[in-house]
């Protein structure tokens, strides 16, 4: 039984994890920091305290964790302005399942930028709450964000399917107990951890029906 469906955003809505890469790596080398072979991964599901700093103190960039949030954020919203990645029928998606079930959202995105890319995909409406890990004690692999949607959505997270593409993001919604549906990025493939914690990994999100939810909820 299925009493809600929480959401992620980046990679599952919204195509930005490369342009996230994109920008964090030309700010990496701009500022005199090494990009590692991987700091994407790593950097998938961190909060913003925890990527700025991560890249202020273990990738050698010359600015405060507080400069690099600001200067990145700006960029990416900048890049949101001319054009927000929107994955192939993801909101049509979105739309069909929450005339079924209660939405939430639980994105590693500031909460500035879910706004802007909820409002050009036309999904504002479509969730009864949003929350960034900017708002948590814990970035994804924690599942604070998790845990938090599910109590303002007031169901038990068990009860809850977890929509997610990262494996930080399926390790996230899994520690917060409930089942996950992964749609991984072609350029950023589920861990062998990750992909075991998915209670179901499907293709594309044009795959994510109403009989793949009910049967990652009875799995």
């Amino acid at each position: 039984m299925t009493d809600a469906m929480i959401f992620d955003l980046d990679g599952v809505i919204v195509d930005s994890e490369p342009v996230w890469e994109e920008v964090r790596r030309a700010y990496v080398a701009l500022h005199g920091g090494r990009w590692q072979p991987d700091t994407q991964h790593r950097l998938m599901g961190m909060s913003t305290g925890e990527w700025s700093h991560y890249l202020s103190d273990e990738l050698g960039v010359d600015r405060t964790p507080e400069q690099v949030a600001t200067e990145v954020i700006e960029e990416m919203t900048r890049r949101y302005a001319k054009h927000v990645p929107l994955i192939d029928r993801a909101d049509q998606v979105v739309r069909r399942l929450a005339a079924r079930w209660p939405l939430g959202l639980a994105s590693s995105s500031p909460t500035r930028l879910i706004a802007a890319a909820l409002a050009a995909t036309g999904l504002t409406d479509a969730f009864r709450t949003t929350l960034s890990t900017e708002e948590t004690a814990h970035g994804k692999p924690a599942p604070d964000v998790y845990l938090a949607v599910a109590e303002t959505l007031g169901v038990d997270p068990a009860r809850c399917v977890a929509i997610e593409d990262s494996s930080n993001g399926v390790r996230s919604a899994a520690a917060a107990g409930m089942r996950v549906i992964a749609v991984p990025h072609a350029a950023y493939p589920l861990a062998p951890d990750a992909e075991e914690q998915a209670t179901l990994v499907l293709p594309s999100i044009g795959d994510l029906t109403d009989q793949a939810v009910e049967a990652a909820a009875t799995n």
